[in-house]
């Protein structure tokens, strides 16, 4: 509790997390402190509180916790104007599978994942139910995907998409400063109109015999590749 009292007095503080039903009394008075500052609060379950903390080994949840560093309600322009590392999934199909690259884009440090799919509003909810409701605590908009490519390209950042054909492997490349991930649907990959615009092409090597991840998987290479050439240098 002492790192979420000394973010509400020193840090940008966008959501609060409160363990359901908790008596504690010291997380009761941050709780307070943080709604007099208009903070959200959201009250969470046991495995949700525990499964997000970072010390956890007995398994016992914490009574709060705090979002940093990232504003969940930020739209797209808001996104764009604070640079980072964003994510396009251009072109996915299967709700599943957009809702685990929305929890790989937010456990490895994504300011956003934009999204450009034809889903109804139940594909929609299936793909935030997979995404371990990770959508909660960064921002997730449905959008045409060239039309972000050019938002984002006119905003300064880069254009990295990930394909089979891709000339480098992701730790040649500099995946730092404003960067746009892509990865492609699971048919029919990048759409031709984005690849154009890239600034890079990268792929994930493969040996095996059936030439082909699923979706996730290579995103979680560059994903963690970019979390390490991004992670501050002692």
């Amino acid at each position: 509790m002492e790192e979420v009292s000394n973010a509400l007095d020193s840090e940008e503080v966008s959501l609060v997390l409160f363990l359901k039903g908790s008596q504690d009394p010291e997380a009761q008075r941050l709780r307070e402190s943080a709604e007099s500052m208009g903070i959200p609060v959201l009250e969470a379950s046991n495995n949700d509180m525990w499964r997000m903390s970072r010390v956890n080994e007995d398994k016992t949840p914490p009574p709060i916790l705090a979002l940093v560093g990232r504003d969940q309600t930020a739209s797209v322009e808001g996104v764009l104007s604070s640079g980072g590392l964003a994510w396009l999934i251009a072109g996915a199909r299967y709700p599943v599978n957009i809702g685990f690259t929305i929890r790989t884009a937010e456990v490895s440090g994504a300011s956003a994942v934009f999204v450009d799919g034809e889903l109804s509003h139940a594909e929609k909810k299936a793909a935030k139910r997979a995404s371990m409701k990770a959508h909660r605590f960064m921002p997730v908009h449905w959008v045409d995907g060239s039309d972000i490519v050019n938002q984002a390209k006119d905003a300064g950042f880069r254009i990295v998409s990930l394909e089979d054909h891709g000339e480098v492997e992701p730790w040649e490349e500099d995946l730092t400063g404003d960067v746009l991930l892509v990865v492609g649907g699971e048919r029919d990959g990048i759409p031709s109109s984005i690849l154009e615009k890239s600034d890079s092409v990268v792929r994930v090597p493969m040996s095996g015999f059936v030439p082909s991840y699923n979706l996730q998987a290579p995103m979680a290479v560059v994903a963690a590749e970019a979390l390490r050439q991004r992670r501050p240098s002692d």
